[in-house]
This record gives C-alpha cells, structure tokens and sequence, in this order.
C-alpha cells in the first residue's frame, strides 16, 4: 500500500483489512476516515491519503463520525519494525509521552529529540506530540461516552495538561465538545457506579481472529491469584491483575468476539493508566496484528500450507506484563506460584480468585533462582518496555546466568512482541520472514505456548 492508487482501490472497495495501515481525507468536507468507512466514495481528485490519524489531524481534517477512524487496530508495520521510528511508536503507544514527555521517549530511544521530531515527522506526518495527542482525543471520546466520570477528571486521566488543552483538542479533532461527544453515546449511571463497574472497550482487531487458541494459550498458563480463564470453551473471559505506572488494574476479556473486536472490561486504581492498560492488552492479544499478510507469506510454503488454511487468524501473543513474563519463564510455573504468595502485592479489594499483583523485579533480586534476571530488570541493564531494542535485549537476556536460548528466544516472542523470532533449535527458514513467530504457532502450536 504504497501507491495511492491502490489505496484508492482500497477505499472504492471500502477493504477493511487496511484499516489502521492508512487514512484518507476529503478535501471538500474537511474530514478523514478509515479506508472501509461504509459513506459514499468520494471523488479521487479530492482525496488525500495520511500514514496515521495524527498526521491528518495535523492538516485540519476532523474525525468521521459514521466509520471512527480512531478506533482502529494500530498498524502491524510498528511491531515488525526495529528501527527507531517503530521503537517510538510502541512506546508512544505505552503512553511514555505522556508521562515523560519527548525528552523522555528520546532519552529511551537514545536519540536527541530534534532526531525523534525530524524522523517522525518525515515519515509519519506527525510528530511525537500529535501521535501521543491524536491518542490522548480517543482515550477522551472513550472515557466521555463510556462513563459518567466529570470532564474535568477525564481531562487529565485522558493525559491533557490542562481542561483547556483537552476542551481545544476536542473541538479539533472532532468538531464537537466533550458534552456534545458525551451526549451522542446517553447518558450513564453515574460517576461512582460507572468508575466501580469499570470501563467497557471494544478492543478492534483485523481480519479473522482464532480466539479460541488464545484462550486456550491463556489458560494454561494462568497464574493462580493473577490471572484467571472462566467460562466454557468458545464463551470464556480472561481476567488478569496487572501492575502499571500509576498504580494496580483488573482487566477482563471475552472470548467470544463481535467480528471486528473483543470485549473487555479495565478497573484502574489510577484513570491516567487507562492508556497503557489498554495498550498491555493489545500486546497481550496481539491485536495490531495482520493476519492477511501472515496467510499470504505462510500459506506460500507446502510445509504451512494447510495449517494456514484450517486455522485461519492464528495470532502470536505478547505478554500484559513484559517483566513479569520474563520472570516467570525462568522461575517456572510452580516458583511463580510461591513467589505470588510470598512477594506478590494484595490487591486492596480481592476481585474472585484474583489477590495479588505479581511482584516488580525490585523485590526479586535476592531470590536463588530468579535473581540475576531480576537484578538485570531493576538495575536497568536489561530493558524490556515497548521501545528495547529487541537485538541488544536478546544479547543481555543470554549474558544473564540462568537465562537459556530456548527462554530467550521465548521473551524475545512474548514479552518483547517480535514476530520474526526463529526457534533456537528449529528451522530458520528465510521464507517465512517476516512473520516467523507466526510460523511457529503454525508448525507447533505447543513450542511457544507458556513458560
């Protein structure tokens, strides 16, 4: 999709598997819009085409109101990319502007930020200010026709400097006020019931999506007290604690999909970590995913070609938790157990079988086992947020005793998202690139599944 062209084609054909990939504009209504966006096909002389949301915000086009743009999945280019610009969008992602601000991302990316700005901007049309704001509006929208909670609140748990900021933003990007984006979705239950019942998401995913190996993936690897899969095969949820910036979340998801996304449900300590909550769970489920292009490489080869064509939608998951994961890789399913019991973090409020949050790296660097992995984590000489560079994790990850290549190569697949990581001791096979994490799955549904 690197014609615009056959972009057009794409959006004549209102084709939703680019969704997410590109956004076009319509010069002559000032709005931008998804390429699947079911309104008439506007004339080909009036449409521009964007990279992202943010960078046709930037040019005065607002969002449409029939398709959401802003609701797509992300982009799958971002998790195969290594190179700074894919590194800043994870992390942008992960909400790091947003508590950090550039100076931060840049410190993380090791880049000046006039770098970051200047990449950013040649490639994507925006830079790391209006991605992390184009995020900041959608986080907005959702809290705003989602729940009851005060603008004001939702303002700053959006990530906004100030009322003013988040009031201005709004009117930007969608051509109306936060009371007039509140008003379009009803009225709620009231701001201390909707905070306690959680926030409801439609986490939108693309093309078809094997749930149900996923789930299956997830519970049998559920860690007693932090995660739990209830439910019968084919209607099952997900529930799991999770650790995040600002404080503690129960998140749950649903198994059963809508077509276009998974249901879920985000109880926060914290509003201002909705952001990152929420970008954990996309990793998690591998959301951002493009299973066409997966089908298209994998299905090529006779070895795959069958399994690609019975199981279609076969995802890679990530972890909700990076460290965490990494943790438990080493320890084992049993150690993790035990050392939820006797590190983990209670939750203030015990929510079913879930109590504990598993415990950060801190307070595992004098355990026997786990020890040298965590001191790596705490100390800084292993990284493993959304930016790492995945090359220089995988050398530290093998430098750290008790780290094997088969659990290397497994945190490189999960908790760093790679989806082009070969199996220490099987086939590399150039053909399967860039999607070998994928193949994986596809040859051996068991040589990833769970630490």
């Amino acid at each position: 999709m690197r014609d615009d062209d056959t972009r057009y084609e794409a959006v004549s054909s209102r084709d939703a598997r680019f969704d997410g990939e590109f956004f076009f504009a319509v010069r002559t209504t000032g709005i931008y819009c998804r390429p699947s966006c079911p309104a008439v096909t506007p004339k080909r002389q009036n449409v521009s085409f964007f990279p992202t949301a943010a960078a046709a915000q930037g040019h005065g086009f607002r969002a449409c109101r029939r398709c959401r743009p802003d609701a797509v999945p992300g982009s799958a280019e971002w998790n195969v990319r290594a190179d700074v610009v894919g590194r800043a969008m994870r992390m942008i992602g992960d909400g790091v502007v947003d508590r950090e601000g550039v100076p931060g991302l840049a410190g993380r990316l090791g880049y000046s930020t006039r770098q970051v700005q200047r990449q950013l901007t040649a490639e994507l049309g925006a830079g790391p200010v209006a991605l992390a704001r184009a995020q900041r509006a959608h986080t907005a929208r959702l809290l705003l026709q989602t729940t009851d909670l005060p603008v004001t609140e939702i303002a700053f748990a959006a990530g906004f400097a100030s009322v003013r900021q988040f009031n201005e933003t709004i009117r930007a990007v969608y051509a109306r006020t936060p009371t007039d984006l509140r008003a379009e979705a009803g009225s709620g239950a009231g701001a201390r019931t909707a905070l306690a019942a959680g926030v409801p998401l439609r986490l939108a995913h693309r093309g078809p999506y094997a749930a149900g190996e996923v789930f299956d993936l997830l519970a049998a690897e559920a860690l007693t007290g932090v995660e739990e899969v209830v439910g019968t095969p084919g209607a099952r949820t997900y529930r799991r604690t999770l650790r995040l910036p600002y404080g503690s979340g129960v998140v749950s998801v649903d198994e059963r999909s809508a077509g276009r996304w998974l249901e879920a449900r985000i109880h926060l300590a914290e509003l201002r970590d909705l952001t990152t909550a929420v970008h954990r769970l996309r990793c998690l489920f591998d959301l951002d995913a493009d299973p066409y292009a997966v089908a298209e490489r994998l299905g090529a080869d006779p070895r795959l070609a069958a399994e690609v064509e019975a199981r279609p939608g076969v995802r890679s998951p990530g972890a909700a938790d990076p460290e965490e994961y990494a943790l438990r890789v080493v320890l084992g399913p049993e150690e993790s157990a035990r050392v939820v019991a006797a590190h983990g973090v209670p939750l203030e409020t015990p929510s079913g079988t879930l109590s504990h949050v598993f415990p950060g790296p801190g307070a595992l660097t004098g355990h026997p086992v786990v020890g040298p992995l965590a001191r790596a984590l705490a100390g800084g000489g292993l990284r493993l947020d959304p930016g790492a560079d995945r090359d220089e994790a995988a050398a530290a990850l093998l430098a750290v005793p008790g780290v094997t290549p088969e659990a290397a190569a497994l945190i490189r697949v999960r908790a760093l998202g790679d989806p082009d990581v070969p199996p220490p001791d099987g086939p590399d096979a150039e053909e399967w690139r860039p999607w070998r994490s994928y193949a994986q799955r596809y040859a051996s549904g068991k040589r990833y599944a769970h630490a």
